[in-house]
């Protein structure tokens, strides 16, 4: 996994080390309330770790999983995800299957500080640097916050769509320059 640098921030692997953070966060309401058809809680350090290794599977050299950290202090912050999504069963835009998305969870404590624009236009380079010519967001329609990150990094709201995740989804495409 590459790891990746901007002004403030550093995106690079998750570690086991990284478990408590990462069960801090995606325990909380406020995170998971938009995540997935039905938002589902890590209960225990175990869930954590579990999660760390099915990240670890998904780093293929382009696409993975990154820790957002403050470069000069190496605070934890949140994750950018690259990765491929998954189609819908029976989606009425036709097969997506193959689609790579981009995706973001913060803790509360660093949301509406810029942090996950930032770190999700890193990433957006990184793909369209390695090769990848579209990339995907997918928000819960509620969730205005990250439609507003996608608006911020570039991508085009191309509406709503059930092409993924067996969900209605309100769609945003970044297509490489």
């Amino acid at each position: 996994m590459h790891l990746l640098r901007t002004e403030r921030l550093l995106l690079r692997p998750w570690n086991v080390t990284d478990a408590d953070f990462l069960l801090d966060v995606y325990s909380r309401w406020d995170v998971q309330r938009y995540i997935g058809v039905v938002p589902w809680m890590m209960t225990s350090i175990d869930d954590a770790l579990d999660r760390l290794a099915a990240w670890r599977l998904l780093d293929d050299g382009v696409r993975g999983v990154w820790a957002v950290t403050e470069s000069d202090s190496g605070k934890l912050l949140g994750t950018v995800l690259l990765k491929f999504i998954p189609a819908s069963a029976s989606s009425v835009d036709g097969d997506r299957a193959g689609d790579t998305e981009i995706g973001w969870h913060f803790h509360p404590d660093d949301w509406g500080k810029g942090a996950a624009s930032e770190a999700a236009s890193a990433v957006l380079r990184h793909a369209f640097a390695h090769g990848l010519d579209r990339i995907v967001a997918v928000t819960n329609p509620h969730n205005l916050a990250s439609q507003r990150v996608c608006e911020r990094i570039g991508m085009r709201h191309e509406g709503v769509t059930d092409a993924y995740y067996d969900a209605r989804c309100e769609l945003f495409v970044a297509t490489a320059a």
